[in-house]
């Protein structure tokens, strides 16, 4: 798939219109097979255990699905979740980012369907798989 979006642009569309996370997420990587984002966790991401939390590590897969759809359709607004999953399988560091990598398997008319996989820095270990679908709006 060819991208519409560099990392440039959705770093600058994560700060427009995602400012309410851009100090905890972060653009890493865009290719044409697979967006990452890293979160570095605050105090307010950990569980007791110095653990980040599960609510944290589906902002990281939602956003990072989100934008590897953009990456591929351009800056639409209004494309939503509608369906997610996600298996939690080992314990992330706390004090350390993690890192979500999104991959769409399907980008049609009027939905996008993707995965997730969340690591840990140089670690090729997952520590959650997240499985999302995303509605599109309609091409006007």
């Amino acid at each position: 798939m060819t991208l519409v979006m560099d990392k440039a642009a959705l770093e600058d569309f994560m700060a427009q219109e995602f400012a309410q996370v851009a100090d905890v997420l972060s653009v890493h990587e865009v290719c044409e097979d697979h967006v990452t984002l890293k979160l570095t966790p605050t105090e307010a991401h950990l569980r007791p255990g110095g653990t980040v939390s599960g609510p944290s590590m589906f902002m990281l897969a939602d956003v990072v699905l989100y934008f590897a759809i953009l990456s591929r359709i351009g800056p639409v607004a209004l494309a939503v979740t509608t369906n997610a999953h996600i298996d939690f399988m080992r314990k992330p560091e706390g004090g350390e980012p993690i890192y979500g990598e999104a991959t769409i398997l399907k980008l049609g008319r009027n939905l996008a369907v993707g995965q997730v996989a969340i690591k840990n820095a140089g670690s090729d270990d997952v520590l959650a798989q997240a499985s999302l679908t995303y509605a599109l709006p309609p091409k006007r």
